[in-house]
């Protein structure tokens, strides 16, 4: 539904990434004017350094029961899937805290809940965006791999299966063959998988963004290349955004969608969320000697497949490293070193690193609402792992927020007041 003419809103969004351009193109359906703020080229974000999975049964939180007892292997095993550096632990002790009292299994099914209610929608979300951008081969038509080293791998992850598939999310055994049948890269090397029929991927994470971006611009949206200082405000309502230049943007509305950088606004805000930026590391090898047809998760190596136009990507792997701790691409070439093992014949001689920090909250729930301070700011933050997964439904849902509708899905499980 488009905006009246006198319901019209210039609104600037500031991020742009994955969540930020799909905030802008909903906003821009509505009928509003937008200006995008980013200092980075479009595609060049945190979503690019991903897996390219559309995760729409990735439910379940990081802070599952038993996590607890995960914790010193983090800090005595620096190659394993998940990381944590020795000396950020206590600047991140706050924060584990309340991740740890998410481990409940309580906590566990709730969040699962308040999670599918926005997974349900991703595809139709994405659809409405999609049909506007001139690539219609832009998501991946085929479902995506889990393997494991042995049964013992789905075994342990068998109740949190079970919940999935009440949450409408199913999983399907694979043996040897059918491993072997769908992806061929891989035959002999794993006789004990699912298949994730309702997951999908995309061709490529920079060119998917970047296609999302031109297809903003091409339909009267203004994209500026540079960093937005501080939010402008009067009478506690925002009127625009000053970007480090000294040029200042005028709006009616904002929306926060920066992602890890949304930190340095939340006074601004008017919340505290114990937002923690997490390094996710990522293999590229553009000349990799090996078809892959499916995105591929490899659940006991902490990594994945994924194959994409400029190459074949490779990655998973998280790290805490603390506020302002320096990337780490000793753990890309982890990921690398695992790779052959699993696909002997890769060629490694073309390789990129890249890293990308998702914004990860405690409860691994995004925040979706509008800010207690300003009242026409409204904030779309802490996505975490699910940043391209949950991009186009963040972007439905804001829209929603600045026209004054009330959203189809409840958004009481992804307010920032949960946090206190």
């Amino acid at each position: 539904m488009n905006a009246t003419a006198q319901t019209r809103q210039h609104v600037v969004v500031i991020g742009g990434g994955i969540v930020g351009i799909c905030c802008a193109l909903y906003l821009q359906r509505d009928g509003h004017q937008v200006t995008l703020v980013d200092p980075a080229a479009p595609g060049d974000s945190t979503a690019k350094w991903s897996c390219g999975q559309l995760s729409v049964g990735e439910i379940i939180p990081l802070s599952k029961p038993g996590i607890i007892r995960k914790v010193p292997g983090w800090l005595l095993d620096q190659t394993g899937p998940l990381a944590l550096r020795p000396r950020a632990l206590p600047g991140l002790l706050p924060w584990f805290l309340r991740f740890l009292g998410n481990a409940r299994q309580e906590r566990i099914t709730e969040i699962a809940g308040a999670m599918a209610t926005l997974t349900r929608e991703v595809f139709n979300d994405y659809a409405r965006l999609l049909e506007r951008c001139e690539d219609p081969n832009l998501v991946v038509q085929r479902p995506i791999l889990q393997v494991f080293d042995s049964a013992a791998g789905i075994d342990h992850e068998r109740e949190h299966n079970a919940l999935r598939r009440t949450l409408g999310f199913d999983a399907q055994p694979l043996d040897a063959a059918q491993i072997a049948d769908l992806e061929p890269a891989i035959a002999g090397r794993f006789a004990h998988g699912l298949l994730l029929p309702q997951w999908r991927f995309v061709s490529d994470t920079q060119h998917f963004i970047a296609s999302l971006n031109q297809s903003f611009v091409s339909l009267g949206g203004r994209r500026l290349r540079a960093q937005a200082k501080r939010i402008d405000e009067a009478q506690g309502m925002a009127t625009g955004v000053t970007l480090d230049s000294g040029e200042r943007v005028a709006a009616t509305q904002v929306v926060m969608a920066a992602g890890a950088g949304a930190r340095q606004f939340f006074a601004q805000l008017g919340t505290r969320v114990p937002l923690q930026p997490v390094a996710g590391y990522q293999v590229l090898l553009t000349d990799p000697g090996v078809e892959f047809r499916h995105s591929v998760i490899y659940a006991d190596g902490g990594f994945c497949f994924t194959p994409m136009r400029r190459g074949l990507q490779i990655g998973g792997t998280i790290e805490f490293a603390g506020q302002g701790g320096e990337p780490d691409f000793a753990r890309a070439r982890i990921i690398l070193d695992k790779a052959r093992r699993v696909v002997p014949g890769l060629r490694t001689d073309k390789v990129e690193f890249g890293v990308g920090y998702r914004p990860l909250l405690p409860d691994t729930k995004p925040v979706i609402d509008r800010s207690p301070r300003l009242g026409n700011v409204f904030m779309a933050i802490g996505h975490g792992q699910l940043g391209l997964t949950l991009g186009a439904t963040t972007g439905r849902l804001i829209a929603d927020l600045v026209a004054n509708r009330t959203p189809a899905t409840s958004l009481e499980p992804f307010r920032a007041s949960r946090f206190g």
